[in-house]
């Protein structure tokens, strides 16, 4: 049906409709008591993956991730979320030298003097995922059209754009301008550091963001894995380690402790500059594309709920898990 929509109904006008009912889906999620959200939660998993969603004993990683944004979305999530917040965070863990240098910072999209701005810089909503505007030419830039954008991002609460990704509710919506980094004329690489128990076990590389995304993912040693998690294209050549990877393992393994997941995402320069992207707790709202999908399986055994104190509440404090034993288990 979407691929006979795309053929038939003219791009401008299935744009629109999709906008209309993103628009419904959220505010019907926002208009929700908090009572309700689990079998919200339900009805949307198992319409978006054909799977009921056990949220009693989640076991792969996307239940998982279902689990943690309804009982685990804390303010300490919160405010590493935020993109401006977490700053300080990061430069009392690993030191100021990995924070992409800030421009500045905003409440309001009418108090941003763009005149004032660089050439080439990015502009980031504090409170959500996704809400950037990528300036490589300020002349050419249509300030009315960003300052528009911006001022929907910033009335939007962001916990109910994906499905309940609850710790946005603890960001202050904000503006902020970085500095403008790339790797290749028009593309800057993610790293994206997936965490478990403060551990590295995979990195998902995306390439081609603004054109044409493919992606590729690696093991700690830079191995190549069997899988990706989204939807783009796999990489099939060769790509070789990038210049600062064990530094960026060590940033992210700082970043991860006390976490049983999270995705650290970093940058690295061709020169092998390490600088942090942001904190990820609920990839993709837990509805990933893993390909092969027992990979699904594979870091879902990676995460441990049972340290959790709303798990131990839940559970009665059922044994805590192995972490080592359960990776070994995965891989073999």
């Amino acid at each position: 049906m979407k691929e006979l929509a795309s053929r038939f109904i003219p791009a401008r006008l299935l744009d629109a409709w999709r906008a209309w009912r993103a628009s419904m889906r959220y505010r019907h999620a926002r208009s929700l008591d908090p009572s309700r959200y689990p079998d919200a939660i339900k009805r949307w998993y198992k319409s978006s993956t054909g799977v009921e969603l056990d949220l009693d004993n989640p076991s792969t990683f996307d239940e998982k991730i279902q689990w943690l944004k309804l009982y685990d979305s804390t303010p300490e999530k919160g405010r590493l979320s935020d993109k401006y917040l977490v700053r300080d965070w990061v430069a009392s863990r690993v030191g100021e030298r990995y924070l992409v240098p800030l421009v500045g910072v905003w409440e309001s999209a009418g108090d941003i003097d763009f005149e004032s701005l660089p050439d080439r810089f990015v502009l980031k909503a504090t409170h959500g995922c996704g809400w950037n505007v990528i300036v490589r030419d300020k002349e050419t830039l249509d300030t009315k059209a960003v300052r528009a954008q911006l001022r929907s991002w910033l009335a939007t609460d962001y916990s109910f754009v994906e499905w309940f990704e609850l710790q946005y509710q603890h960001c202050t919506p904000r503006i902020i301008a970085e500095a403008y980094l790339e790797n290749t004329e028009g593309d800057l690489h993610d790293y994206k550091f997936f965490c478990f128990g403060g551990k590295v076990e995979c990195v998902g590389f995306v390439r081609g963001r603004m054109t044409h995304a493919e992606e590729a993912c690696f093991d700690a040693e830079w191995n190549r894995l069997p899988c990706i998690y989204c939807s783009h294209p796999r990489i099939e050549g060769s790509i070789p380690k990038p210049k600062g990877f064990e530094e960026a393992l060590r940033v992210a393994e700082a970043l991860s402790a006390g976490f049983p997941h999270v995705r650290v995402d970093l940058y690295l320069t061709n020169e092998g500059r390490v600088y942090f992207g942001e904190m990820t707790f609920t990839t993709m709202s837990g509805n990933c594309a893993w390909d092969p999908p027992e990979y699904n399986d594979v870091f879902g055994r990676m995460i441990d709920l049972t340290t959790l104190p709303a798990w131990k509440q839940m559970h009665g404090g059922e044994r805590r898990e192995e972490n080592a034993d359960r990776r070994r288990d995965a891989v073999e």
